[in-house]
């Protein structure tokens, strides 16, 4: 069946962050400045990696059917649950996973700072690759640890890790722990075999533990492989934990369910510790009943939905160099997030950030978000409908022809 992604939905009234939220100085405030009733005044909200569309129909009548049961008591995870984890792993990232290795927590970010907080010490270094999903920060430095980046390099529109850098980095005895983006957010790089085995074998030889973020892994565009960090050797990933989710894959982040697998039984049992420290047990009953129809009836949808994305990027891409040649979109491999160059139109990361809200309207992540590095770029969701895209590019296009640059 065929899915309609141009449907028009109202996010009003469901505590959207993406849709009825701003960052403000003292953190998220509400608003109502997306509302469609502004009209031409309306702001556009394309930052939140969450997508505009509905979930999956198969995950909506599972969620449904349990709510409609009225009972909302503690829940855990059953046989079933793991199966359907086990198999989508061994399906789409040709991954075998033993049930036994999986460890739920509430959210993959809860779980990078579990897993700082059990496995370094206050004044550690831990190793990033910046620009970088923002969170890796905020785990690092929140819990007292340095934070030490390995910066990626920009090599025409597309970015690279710098190996020589990341093995002086990752021989400093103080480096305890390295987190990897992959798929990065944000500047949309799916990494080869080939890379994740020379970044693997420089941790292992430093004895550093490796944290892979593969969150955004079933999201990869046409052409593209994505190679799972639990397929490398299992000599260089003995000392890794691979996190994953449904979140991204099936838009159902408020659901509050992380998978995070381990092979390593001794890392296991102390994360499970940690856990245990920190007063988490059990999960949503919610969670479970989605991320199981997700796994076991949702990729006909997950299917639909990157062919959308793609056809998104591909607009997107040609709609910058026939109008604003002076943004450049990335090469993006995986994710439904553009990370584009501004850097053309000369302006600071602040002012940058007020002719996309103020003046055209269009609610992007900073680039400067994800680091220094990312100074001069910005990040845009565009997992939304086509339509909203076109309008937020218009309004791009006009407020950039009046600075002059294009």
């Amino acid at each position: 069946m065929d899915i309609d992604f141009d449907q028009k939905i109202d996010h009003r009234g469901v505590n959207s962050i993406k849709w009825e939220f701003v960052i403000g100085k003292d953190g998220l405030r509400h608003w109502d400045l997306t509302d469609p009733e502004h009209g031409d005044d309306q702001v556009l909200p394309m930052w939140v990696a969450d997508m505009d569309f509905t979930a999956a129909e198969p995950i909506v009548d599972a969620v449904t059917r349990r709510a409609a049961r009225g009972l909302y008591g503690y829940a855990s995870k059953t046989d079933s649950y793991l199966s359907s984890v086990a198999s989508w792993m061994q399906r789409r990232k040709n991954w075998p996973v033993d049930v036994e290795w999986i460890v739920l927590t509430p959210g993959v970010v809860a779980a990078l700072h579990i897993i700082v907080r059990r496995f370094t010490a206050p004044g550690d270094k831990i190793l990033i690759q910046r620009p970088v999903y923002h969170p890796f920060t905020y785990a690092i430095s929140t819990n007292d640890r340095q934070v030490v980046s390995s910066s990626l390099l920009l090599k025409g529109d597309r970015y690279e890790m710098d190996f020589a850098d990341l093995e002086r980095k990752a021989a400093d005895p103080e480096v305890k722990l390295a987190i990897l983006c992959s798929p990065h957010n944000p500047v949309g790089r799916v990494w080869s075999e080939d890379e994740l085995t020379r970044y693997a074998s420089i941790c292992s030889k430093n004895d550093v533990m490796v944290i892979a973020d593969e969150i955004h892994s079933d999201l990869i565009m046409p052409g593209q492989q994505f190679f799972c960090y639990g397929r490398l050797d299992a000599q260089l990933t003995h000392n890794s934990v691979i996190c994953t989710a449904p979140s991204k894959t099936f838009n159902v982040a408020g659901l509050q369910t992380s998978n995070i697998i381990v092979e390593n039984s001794r890392l296991r049992d102390e994360l499970r510790t940690e856990l245990r420290a920190n007063g988490l047990y059990g999960t949503s009953p919610f969670g479970l009943v989605g991320t199981e129809a997700a796994y076991n009836e949702g990729e006909p949808w997950l299917e639909q939905v990157i062919a959308y994305i793609w056809d998104n990027l591909q607009y997107l891409d040609a709609f910058l160099k026939a109008n604003v040649p002076s943004l450049k979109m990335i090469s993006i491999e995986g994710t439904y997030l553009a990370w584009i160059d501004c850097r053309e139109l000369g302006l600071t990361g602040e002012a940058l950030d007020s002719l996309m809200m103020d003046q055209a309207k269009v609610y992007v992540d900073s680039g400067q978000k994800f680091g220094p590095e990312g100074e001069g770029f910005l990040r845009m969701n565009v997992a939304c409908r086509r339509r909203t895209l076109e309008q937020a590019l218009g309004r791009i296009s006009q407020v950039v022809s009046e600075l002059g640059t294009d």
